[in-house]
């Protein structure tokens, strides 16, 4: 036996577990990489989605599409990110009450939807509520999943699969600049509906990875919580036995001792601020910043660089999915080359050189841009260097506030900075860029990226003061659960 339970039904009832000490010995197997796959994806769709609205804003704005302007193709990204935040601070909290599984099942269930709806649209508010409600869902899969990832990953390797995770962001804006570029390019398929194809995409995909997910098992570790310690040992005796090619006896000996978890079915409101606001605040800071940094950093370049590059340098609707394309790349490469080095080199040195140049880097595109010494594929180039390396520590963003919590919290410590991110950095980036990019000043647009640098430095300095080293640990180990006894 594994468990020992005292004491009585309720709250009273304490179970001794080794669930986290055997979740972290075993080695990274295909199970793993079936999980990941399954799970990874809502990154991959909402890269699917802020893509295809920034290749399609040409479309939108003309006859064939919506009839938008600058301001409004800028609001519905707004919208999209309004409804993220709402997403996230609710399912964040019913993850960490109702279970992981549930509700990453129910999130991708609305983002599927919400998106195959937006294709429908027929002006700019019945696309801004489906956009809102698209965000809704995404917002929600943020916290469920990156919560459910950690939980699942041997300690040793979860910052690189965390930063490849994070990352596939960049497979689904690929997607997505490779469809609009299609959809768009006048290969047998009218303009005037193949903007709606592009939407279709992704309710499509979603509905695909719905059915993977049915069978991802529930978090071992949630289940201990709840004391449903027969549930979470069968399931890591199943994830043993697979990585072990069905020979468990082989798998080295949980290290430490067992914890002792009270058993109760909720952590109260109080509980949830006090740990977060209180013992652990600096901690709560640290999120603050990272996640505002690179939230106004992605949402304020990319939403809005199809309109930049066609105010500035005069490139058609039709040619702005090939500008995209190359951002998306690099962005995707930054996580999976630079990914392993948060677990080698650790977390506090990397994140805090992956925030302060990608700041410096895009500083020292300024004044080539507002002089005119760059052009179109100058600026892509110099700003594809800037996310290879930008994309890496905005996943490292997300990382680190789904290390640092206690597990009863988890889920909503990570909905709740994106949400308190998006709202500084995310929402009112893209409104602010519009705006910059709708004067037809470079200069005014060039105050705006001046903005995003100094935030993403702010970051790393933030992080080489009071980051936390959590390179190879377990959770458990970097924020003791708040239903934990000792003895």
């Amino acid at each position: 036996m594994r468990t020992k339970e005292e004491g009585e039904k309720g709250e009273d009832r304490v179970v001794e577990t080794d669930v986290p000490a055997r979740l972290d010995r075993v080695p990274w197997s295909r199970w793993h990489a079936r999980i990941i796959a399954a799970l990874g994806t809502s990154w991959l769709l909402d890269g699917l989605e802020v893509t295809l609205v920034g290749s399609l804003s040409g479309v939108l704005q003309s006859g064939d599409g919506l009839h938008l302007t600058d301001q409004q193709v800028s609001g519905a990204a707004t919208t999209y990110l309004a409804g993220a935040v709402l997403g996230a601070i609710l399912f964040g909290y019913l993850t960490d009450r109702l279970g992981r599984r549930k509700l990453f099942l129910v999130t991708l269930a609305t983002y599927s939807l919400a998106t195959a709806a937006s294709a429908f649209s027929w002006n700019l508010w019945s696309f801004a509520v489906c956009r809102f409600f698209t965000g809704v869902g995404i917002g929600g899969e943020y916290a469920a999943i990156n919560s459910a990832v950690d939980e699942l990953i041997p300690g040793k390797v979860r910052g690189t699969v965390d930063l490849v995770v994070n990352g596939t962001f960049w497979v689904g804006a690929s997607i997505g600049a490779v469809a609009a570029l299609f959809l768009l390019g006048g290969h047998g398929i009218p303009q005037n509906i193949g903007w709606r194809y592009a939407f279709g995409i992704g309710g499509a995909l979603g509905i695909a990875v719905l059915v993977m997910r049915l069978y991802v098992p529930e978090s071992p570790r949630w289940l201990m919580l709840r004391g449903r310690e027969k549930e979470a040992d069968k399931i890591v005796g199943e994830i043993e036995r697979q990585a072990s090619r069905g020979r468990p006896e082989s798998l080295p000996a949980p290290e430490g001792e067992k914890l002792k978890i009270a058993v109760r079915d909720h952590t109260p409101w109080r509980e949830i601020f006090k740990s977060m606001w209180g013992e652990n605040r600096s901690r709560s800071i640290l999120g603050l910043v990272l996640m505002a940094a690179q939230s106004f950093f992605f949402n304020a370049v990319f939403f809005t660089y199809g309109l930049v590059v066609k105010k500035f340098f005069h490139v058609t609707d039709k040619e702005i999915p090939l500008h995209l394309l190359p951002f998306a790349v690099g962005s995707f490469f930054g996580p999976m080359i630079l990914g392993p080095l948060f677990d080698k080199i650790g977390r506090k040195p990397m994140i805090t050189a992956t925030y302060g140049i990608s700041g410096l880097l895009l500083a020292g595109t300024l004044l080539p841009f507002v002089h005119g010494t760059i052009g179109a594929k100058g600026m892509g180039i110099c700003f594809t260097a800037i996310f290879f390396v930008a994309s890496a520590a905005a996943s490292a963003a997300y990382l680190t506030v789904s290390e640092i919590f206690p597990l009863e919290i988890r889920a909503f410590a990570i909905a709740m900075f994106y949400a308190i991110g998006t709202l500084i950095g995310g929402v009112g980036a893209p409104l602010l860029f519009g705006a910059l990019i709708a004067t037809g000043s470079k200069g005014d647009v060039a105050i705006g990226y001046g903005i995003g640098a100094a935030l993403m430095i702010g970051g790393a300095v933030c992080e080489k003061l009071i980051g936390v080293e959590a390179a190879g640990k377990s959770l458990e180990s970097i924020s003791k659960p708040l239903q934990s006894r000792q003895g």
